[in-house]
This record gives structure tokens, sequence and C-alpha cells, in this order.
């Protein structure tokens, strides 16, 4: 019998989503499955800094690194530009003649010579700070600020905006096609450039949404709409997009187990982000001890909510070493969370930061009906051999009869670089008397495409 393998189930007090780890779900009819697994991007060191976020810039990488701003290479040699101060995830955008930095409350901007804060005592506390339409436009949390035209260094009082549908404080400023959107803390709000004398953006009441984002960077521009972790007023937080006026949720109820163990302080801090390659729409969601990834190419193609994790960990757990991803010099660049580095994604590895990390998935529960089974064998189908020469490629498969116990891990070799027909199986894997659910581990040495998982049962008559 074919067990699944995309998405699987853990138990406990109650049956809980166990999703892949370190493993792409892809949908796609090979002839042996309509999906499989894929080994998620390493993560390959080129250069040093403590990264607090970055953008492209015409051709360059442009990256708040420590307390300073920095022109990095595509070889990771960085030049400085100037000290901007501040800690923690500063917001960046650019116009057609600056690069824009909110950080530690103040905005500074760069026209690719010179690096200025922004010293007009009207322009207030910045929270953060989005281009549109020829304005740097920030919030202080209360008002929507627009500097002028002619001198993005000058603001004028007279033009300042507000969203008023709410008395919920404003938590970050996007641009989404030509509208401009106040993300509140319970609300969303949609503005328009009329232009004029005063503020220059009127509200468009009929698009008003009727959620909002937990933080500053918990909201990002997704699918031609707004992706963020939040909620409305008196509601528990989950994960939401947004447009036209409706927010439509994304988390299950595993996602939200999850988000549920965090206090509203720490999800403050959530970062949300997107990365859109091969036909993948990914949303990553960076909590402070997880990382969450949801793929709406691959939602929308299987029909259910396609959700993996990342982590940079050996036993899978905690959050992706990864951060602030920006397409530049013909690949995604990285910052290393939580620690000094900077780098890039790559696919030829596994190794984050030249450490090996796990990988895992878990099958949903097979279930005989109440009659026992033997499980004579056990077989992985995809595509082994894809390991570096002289690793040394193992895979470990273990079971649970109640969710909460396991057995010993049972290794197998996964084989070397170029053996390419070896078959992945397992003989002997004991008895089923109810129900199992099946857990299959490795490691970064060990890259292995995996489409199927074969099981070759005996069922027997109690």
């Amino acid at each position: 019998m074919q067990i699944p393998i995309l998405s699987g189930i853990s138990a406990g007090a109650e049956f809980r989503s166990e999703y892949p780890v370190n493993l792409i779900p892809v949908p796609k009819a090979t002839g042996l499955s309509d999906g499989y697994l894929a080994p998620a991007h390493g993560i390959v060191a080129n250069g040093t800094g403590l990264d607090r976020g970055g953008v492209e810039w015409r051709g360059g990488l442009y990256r708040v690194l420590g307390d300073s701003l920095y022109r990095v290479n595509s070889d990771g040699t960085k030049a400085l530009i100037g000290a901007i101060g501040g800690t923690g995830q500063v917001s960046m955008t650019y116009g057609f003649d600056h690069i824009a930095i909110a950080s530690a409350g103040e905005l500074w901007l760069f026209n690719g010579a010179v690096l200025a804060r922004v010293t007009d005592g009207d322009l207030g506390r910045v929270v953060d700070v989005v281009w549109s339409d020829g304005y740097f436009i920030t919030t202080d949390g209360e008002f929507i600020v627009v500097t002028d035209l002619n001198d993005p260094f000058s603001v004028n009082p007279l033009k300042y905006g507000s969203s008023e549908a709410d008395p919920d404080p404003i938590v970050a400023v996007l641009r989404l096609r030509v509208e401009l959107y106040a993300v509140n803390r319970y609300t969303v709000e949609v503005f328009s450039n009329i232009g004029g004398s005063g503020f220059p953006f009127d509200r468009i009441v009929g698009a008003q949404i009727q959620k909002g984002a937990i933080g500053t960077h918990a909201v990002t521009v997704y699918q031609d709409g707004l992706a963020f972790v939040g909620s409305g007023r008196d509601e528990a937080p989950g994960i939401y997009i947004a447009g036209n006026g409706a927010a439509a949720k994304i988390s299950t109820r595993e996602i939200e187990e999850i988000i549920g163990g965090y206090t509203e302080a720490e999800l403050s801090g959530t970062v949300v982000e997107t990365m859109t390659e091969t036909m993948h729409q990914f949303l990553i969601v960076r909590l402070p001890r997880h990382t969450m990834v949801y793929d709406a190419a691959a939602s929308a193609a299987l029909q259910s909510p396609v959700w993996f994790r990342l982590a940079s960990s050996i036993d899978g757990a905690g959050a992706w070493g990864a951060q602030n991803l920006v397409w530049c010099y013909d690949r995604w660049n990285v910052g290393r969370n939580g620690a000094d580095g900077i780098g890039y994604l790559d696919r030829s590895t596994g190794e984050h930061w030249g450490a090996d990390v796990g990988w895992s998935f878990t099958t949903p529960i097979v279930y005989a009906e109440g009659r026992g089974a033997v499980f004579h064998e056990l077989e992985i189908v995809g595509l082994p051999g894809q390991s570096s020469f002289g690793g040394s490629a193992t895979i470990a498969t273990q079971y649970s009869t109640d969710g909460v116990e396991w057995s010993n891990l049972r290794y197998i070799s996964a084989g070397d670089a170029g053996q390419r027909n070896k078959r992945l199986s397992w003989r002997g894997c004991g008895m089923l008397r109810n129900w199992r659910i099946q857990r299959f581990v490795g490691t970064s040495e060990t890259r292995v495409s995996m489409a199927r998982l074969e099981a070759r049962l005996e069922p027997l008559a109690f």
C-alpha cells in the first residue's frame, strides 16, 4: 500500500499535524505519486556582519550590518557607507533617487554618494517607511507622514494623514499597486493618491480590512495582497492573506497552536518575508523559535494548505538560520539569523553556514480498521545517489503506536554519490495492532528527493 508523505500526524492528548522539516513539498505528477519531498536550500557563508535588513538598488545589494549601512558585493566583500545607529530589524525601501532606512525611530536617506539623516522636527518618530508616487511615507504609530515631493528631507505638518476607522495604532505602511496601505493592529486602511495641497492620499472606504498585523515586520506584500500575522479585535492571532476589503486565513490549526505558544510581545517581533522561484510562492514566517513556510502555488495545486518548517539544527528544532532574503546577483542573498554572518542560498548543498542540519517527515496514521498487520517491508521511492562524494548518507525510520512513545531508529544506507539505483528499504518493520505513525529522519549529508512510501503488509485475522 502507498502511504502519503507530504504531511503527517503526531498524537498525544490530541491529534496534531506534523509538517516536513527542511523538506519542500512539491506538487508534481511523476507516475510515482502526485507530489514529492525535495531537499531544502543550503546556506553558504560568504561574509561577516550582524544583519538587520537589506535591499537591492541599482543592481547592487545594500545591507544594514550592525550599526552601519554597507554595499555588499557578490563575493561578500563590503564597502562601508556610513553609520545609522540602532539595533534590531530595520525597514528599507527606495525611490528614484534614494534608499530610505528606518532605524531606531529615525529616517536615513542615501543617494548613492551621501548618507544623511532626515532632521526635520515635523517628521516625528519613524516606525516604518515606504515609497509611493514620489513620496517617502512614514508613520509614528498615530499619523501618516509624507515627505515633500521636491525635497525628501522636508516634512510639512499640514500634510499629515491618519488612519481613523479604529483607534488601534498604525504598525506599518506598505505600497501595493498604486495604493497606500496603513496597517494597524486590528484593521487595515487603503488610500489612493488624489494630490491636492494637503495630505495627498484619500481613504478608500470600501477597501478597509477588519484584520491587522501584530508588528511592523509581521506583514508583507504577497500574491497581489497583504500577508500578515495578526488578528481582528478580540481574536487570537493567525496568518492571513488580505485584499479587496477581505482577509482569508491560511494558518491551519497546527500553525495556530504554534503561534499560541508565544506572547503578544514575542509575536510583535515576527518577520514575514516572501521568496518566489521555480513555481513556488513561499511565505516565510519567522517566529522567535520557529520558521514556518507556506506555499501558495503548491496549496492551489493540491487544494489543501501546504506548510513546512525550516530549521538550522541537527535535530530539526528551532528557527531557520537565514533572514532578510534579497534577490541580487542572480541568487537569494541572506543574513544570519541571530548571529554574525552573511551569505546566500544554494540548492547544491544542504549545510547551513558550514554545519550539517537535520530533516524529517512523518506519515499520516496507518489504520487497518481495527485489524492487525505485519509490516514486512517499507520502501522510499525517489532519487538517491545525489549526496556528496565521501559522505555517509543514511536514512533512519521509527514508528509509534500511540504518538507518544517511539521505537528505536533503524538506519539504512542511502547510497553513495552516483548510486542512483539504490533501493531505500527496511525489512521486518514490526506489527500494526490498531494504528501506527511512521517517521523518517536524515541529515544534510543525505540529499534525496522522495516521491513515494510503499508498505508491504500482511493482514492478520485478529
